[in-house]
C-alpha cells in the first residue's frame, strides 16, 4: 500500500508561507499569503494516490488538517 504523501504549510520569518513535504530539507514552494499556500499545497496532495495537507497557525501549531485520497478499510491497526 503506498504511504501517504503529507505537504505542510508554514510561517516564514519574512511573514510569508512555505509549503514543505514532510521530512524534505528544503520547501517546495514559498508564498506571500496563507491563502496561496493552502492551495498549492492542496493541488499537490491531490495529485497523490493518498495526500494530506497540515496547516499551520502563524504560532507553529497546527490549525487544522485534510486527507485526499482513498483511505484504506478496514484501517490498519
Amino acid at each position: 500500500m503506498p504511504r501517504r504523501k503529507t505537504y505542510h504549510v508554514t510561517p516564514r520569518t519574512d511573514g510569508g508561507w512555505n509549503v514543505k513535504e514532510e521530512n524534505a530539507s528544503r520547501a517546495s514552494s514559498s508564498h506571500d499569503t496563507k491563502a496561496e499556500a493552502i492551495a498549492r499545497a492542496r493541488e499537490l496532495a491531490k495529485k497523490q494516490a493518498l495526500g494530506q495537507v497540515i496547516i499551520h497557525k502563524q504560532d507553529g501549531t497546527i490549525q487544522t488538517e485534510h486527507t485526499y485520497g482513498k483511505d484504506p478499510y478496514p484501517p490498519e491497526g
